[in-house]
């Protein structure tokens, strides 16, 4: 930062490829040759022995395995120097306790991507309101839809540029994801109140000061009996097939047809989460949520054998309804928000929030009548109201009690328990 009060800031923005099938067809190999040179990495570095895992030994061996493999070579030069720098940083984070050990790709569950390290190579340029250009290596001149100003031609500098992209491949189709950094003002202190959040499945947001944040399904009536057809008729192949037979390509279509309409509902999902969050951080200087284990709140409730579980179905659909919602999106998108425009986020310990009054503070269980009814059972208090809105003030006082655990300062890593490396690491 410097003394006029500038400060660098890294920032993604991901836009939809314009892809000719040829340049599909290219993007989809190289993004196989990825994974492959991925896998062939991970079984060299299991076999070699400890001393001899060296970057320089690594690179030595991805070099001769694109001379042995020919397929391999529609694989850019830098793209698979990403692969091994990848690669080494999913060890160090193995050791240093943030993540599991990084193991072999599979064809299906891996997303494909291919990453572009130097945004020099990109060449990005502005056609006209709608769309962008850029140089995509071994694929070529790619249209790109351009939905936000990148710092590029006159905006660009050595302070304000891209350093990279990434391709990555999903349900609708190849998409750029290009990095940058730019040059802002530190943002001021944000001079708004307060607010408490109270998360939840019914009213997806409840604010302390009453406005609520609500949102349809997200997909139509239409699209909901389509993708109810589509998942039957997928059951139905699927059920006479033979034990072994490869998968039909009807089958393919079919699985295809369903990921492209779910990926629809978590695009618009994601559209009602950034502008919903975008406004919370632009009206309010602190933003107080619940510090929920949500990992530990859509476990199955099937049980065992010797102690079956009760509610099954319901508990099921809860657990969805709750991974609908995506409450720990809500909260990282809010964290590096409230950060840009100079606010703060807090968490505190989410025990009694919505059996607690607001009014009086007497707990109790009874008191939350309904999903939106809260009646205190206090009698000397007797105060009723909406539950959320109740919750969400319960949220803030304990901010203002000073039960706020460690603030959130932007994307926070969480450290995995301390454990023993795994033999391939040793």
């Amino acid at each position: 930062m410097s003394e006029r009060g500038l400060e660098k800031r890294q920032f993604g923005h991901r836009a939809r490829l314009a892809l000719a099938p040829a340049g599909v067809r290219a993007a989809d190999d190289q993004a196989h040759a990825a994974r492959t040179l991925w896998n062939l990495l991970h079984a060299w570095w299991q076999m070699m022995p400890k001393d001899k895992r060296t970057l320089a030994n690594a690179d030595a061996a991805i070099r001769q395995a694109r001379k042995d493999i020919d397929f391999l070579a529609v694989l850019p030069a830098q793209a698979a120097q990403a692969v091994l720098k990848t690669y080494v940083q999913a060890w160090k984070n193995c050791w240093e306790g943030r993540a599991d050990a990084p193991n072999f790709k599979g064809r299906l569950r891996t997303v494909m991507s291919v990453d572009i390290p130097q945004g020099r190579d990109l060449n990005i340029s502005r056609v006209h309101r709608r769309w962008g250009m850029a140089n995509i290596p071994k694929v070529g001149r790619v249209r790109f839809r351009w939905t936000k100003d990148l710092p590029v031609g006159k905006r660009a500098g050595a302070e304000n540029r891209i350093t990279g992209a990434r391709l990555i491949k999903d349900a609708l189709g190849w998409h750029i994801a290009f990095r940058a950094q730019t040059l802002e003002v530190k943002p001021e202190p944000h001079q708004g109140p307060d607010v408490g959040i109270d998360v939840g499945v019914t009213v997806p947001l409840a604010l302390s000061d009453g406005q609520t944040y609500e949102h349809g399904a997200w997909l139509t009536e239409k699209e909901k009996a389509k993708l109810l057809h589509l998942e039957q008729r997928a059951a139905q192949r699927k059920q006479r097939r033979k034990p072994g037979e490869r998968t039909s390509r009807r089958l393919h279509h079919t699985y295809d047809q369903i990921a492209g309409l779910r990926a629809k509902a978590k695009r618009r999902a994601l559209d009602w989460q950034h502008q919903t969050t975008t406004a919370i951080a632009r009206t309010y200087g602190t933003v107080v949520v619940e510090a929920l284990t949500i990992t530990n709140m859509v476990k199955s409730g099937r049980g065992t054998i010797e102690e079956p579980g009760k509610n099954v179905a319901q508990k099921s659909g809860l657990n969805r309804a709750i991974s609908g919602e995506a409450w720990g999106r809500t909260v990282t998108m809010l964290t590096y928000k409230t950060a840009q425009l100079g606010g703060a986020l807090h968490k505190v310990p989410a025990p009694h929030t919505s059996q607690r009054c607001s009014a009086c503070g007497f707990i109790t269980p009874g008191s939350r009548e309904s999903q939106a009814v809260f009646v205190c059972k206090n009698p000397d208090c007797g105060w009723s109201g909406n539950a959320d809105h109740n919750a969400a003030q319960n949220v803030l006082h304990l901010y203002r009690m000073g039960l706020a655990l460690i603030p959130a300062a932007g994307r926070a890593v969480v450290r995995r328990a301390k454990r023993v490396k795994p033999a391939a690491a040793r």
